[in-house]
């Protein structure tokens, strides 16, 4: 096949190529839109008839170049003005941004093989495939080498001949191998230095928090002749969340399944009170015995069952038994319809309840092989992504009640179930930064005394979700810190976390007594505004289960 001039200078195409040149481009284009894998290319694109394209899905954003004897295989989406050049080798899982430019001989390698029995070929062992993601504006030099499961975020740049095997921070430049911070591309992205002694406070209640997890949980459990129950804390009634509560807590505290049973029995447990005609979770009854879920989308009080009996079982490595039917079954208009009848307006955390649910029944039912009804999944995101404010980057609107609490409350629970689970950017993530910190100011809901586990890890997650972007970073990470010692000093010792912050105005109050929804929930905050703060690592443990930082599934997995 004859070079051209483009070929090793594709970014010239768009300026300098005269009509035959731009029909033998499109030519080419029609060949590999023809091939066996999805192809979809933008405006502007060139891909040189020199590079070795075979990909299974290739999508190419505006003024977009794939250069000579570049190698692709797997999964490629790119924002617009992406540049793949010269002999660089893109293969497995792996998504750019906007202006993302990949020097020459560089690899991003979306695929790992596995090598866990030494008695079999390595060659003849399954792949395994977390995806690389690049955010927007990052620049890889020449000879560097990017492994799976890595993410490079927004305005980076990777020096030449770096071997990345770590996320890259936005705004940072990297080298050498394995690739390490060497300075700030963005200076305001740079982790500020934590205050002396905040990781040494952190480690100091970790420590704690793991010395007295057995005793802890230990409290809450009602032995019976069938092995017995979790409560959330001692004389209430067992319930299907405090269950999964303490699966999760004894995952964050002592790598393991609570020891009150054997694994094999919380596993059967949970499976079991799957509903096989909806797939949905009933809740328990005073008496023990369990209520069937009410048909259709959804039951309220099962909603959150999805997500928590969901998360316990994959903790435990296993899954529900079958389908959460209703979703599965559930057409494109339905969820269309039932999106736009949610009370965005005046109980925005409701209605984003009912989308993190959705979200949530559409993953386990994907893993299973259930995709449901053709455009219902999509009918979900093209709503949140239609409906997103862009002055405040949520759903919905704040009431004069309460501020923003609803409308950040319904932000975290609706992005959770669906752009944090699935790894997706949110629409406007400046806009977000800008209206939590709005309601961050607001003493109803951040003074310490008043702070419960909802309403922090509210404001923590979305921060957490969007710290890629490095807008008013420095505040972000101030509030982190403060909030954070709040945090720390809720604990009651041998008994966990309270929902609830105790104060003597509250004393007594349900909600004030340490239980395990509150230590669950209080545990996953810390860890985000550890994070946040720079000090995540003194913790020594990160959520797995619902509150988990990376994504759980892939929307373009079959």
């Amino acid at each position: 096949m004859t070079r051209n001039r483009f070929d090793f200078s594709p970014w010239l195409f768009a300026m300098d190529a005269d009509d035959e040149e731009r029909a033998q481009q499109a030519a080419h284009q029609a060949l590999l839109a023809d091939g066996p894998g999805t192809c979809s290319l933008a405006d502007q694109c060139y891909v040189s008839p020199l590079a070795s394209v075979q990909n299974d899905e290739l999508r190419l954003g505006e003024r977009s170049y794939v250069a000579a004897g570049a190698y692709l295989t797997g999964s490629l989406r790119t924002g617009r003005d992406c540049t793949v050049n010269p002999y660089a080798v893109v293969r497995g899982t792996v998504e750019l941004g906007d202006a993302v430019r990949i020097g020459a001989h560089t690899s991003l390698i979306g695929f790992n093989h596995t090598m866990s029995d030494p008695d079999v070929e390595v060659f003849r062992q399954p792949h395994t495939s977390q995806g690389i993601r690049i955010g927007d504006d990052v620049w890889i030099g020449s000879h560097v080498v990017v492994l799976d499961g890595v993410s490079v975020g927004s305005r980076a740049v990777v020096g030449a001949g770096a071997v990345v095997t770590k996320d890259v921070p936005a705004g940072a430049i990297v080298g050498g191998n394995p690739a390490k911070v060497l300075r700030w591309r963005v200076p305001s992205a740079a982790p500020r230095t934590a205050p002396e002694g905040l990781a040494a406070a952190v480690a100091e209640f970790a420590a704690t928090a793991r010395d007295q997890a057995e005793e802890i949980l230990d409290r809450c459990f009602q032995r019976a002749a069938d092995g017995g129950l979790f409560a959330d804390r001692p004389g209430a009634a067992p319930t299907v969340r405090a269950q999964c509560d303490a699966i999760e807590i004894a995952d964050l505290l002592l790598g393991r399944a609570p020891g009150q049973l054997p694994a094999a029995d919380q596993i059967a447990r949970l499976r079991s009170w799957q509903d096989p005609v909806t797939g949905m979770v009933g809740p328990l009854l005073a008496d023990g015995t369990q209520r069937a879920p009410e048909p259709g989308l959804f039951d309220p009080d099962a909603g959150y069952h999805v997500l928590c009996v969901g998360y316990a079982l994959d903790l435990l490595g296993s899954a529900f038994p079958g389908p959460v039917r209703v979703v599965a079954d559930a057409e494109a208009r339905d969820v269309a319809e039932g999106f736009r009848r949610q009370p965005w307006r005046d109980a925005a955390w409701h209605a984003g309840s009912w989308v993190d649910t959705l979200g949530t029944a559409f993953l386990w039912n994907r893993e299973q092989g259930e995709h449901g009804r053709p455009g219902a999944l999509d009918a979900l995101f093209g709503r949140l992504l239609a409906d997103a404010d862009p002055r405040t980057g949520m759903w919905g609107s704040p009431r004069p009640a309460d501020g923003l609490l609803q409308l950040v409350n319904g932000f975290y629970r609706a992005s959770r179930g669906t752009f944090a689970q699935f790894g997706l950017p949110v629409p406007y993530p400046e806009r977000v930064i800008d209206t939590v910190l709005e309601h961050a100011g607001d003493p109803r809901w951040v003074r310490p005394e008043r702070q419960n586990a909802c309403n922090v890890l509210d404001i923590a997650h979305p921060l957490w979700l969007t710290r890629h972007t490095s807008h008013r970073a420095d505040e972000v990470t101030a509030l982190a810190r403060r909030l954070l010692a709040d945090a720390l000093g809720h604990w009651t010792d041998r008994q966990g976390f309270g929902f609830q912050a105790p104060h003597p105005a509250t004393a007594g109050a349900d909600a004030t007594a340490p239980g395990l929804q509150g230590t669950e929930m209080w545990l996953s905050v810390i860890w985000l505004l550890a994070d946040l703060s720079g000090v995540a690592e003194s913790l020594g443990y990160r959520p797995r289960g619902i509150h988990r930082p990376e994504p759980r599934g892939d929307l373009r997995s079959a």
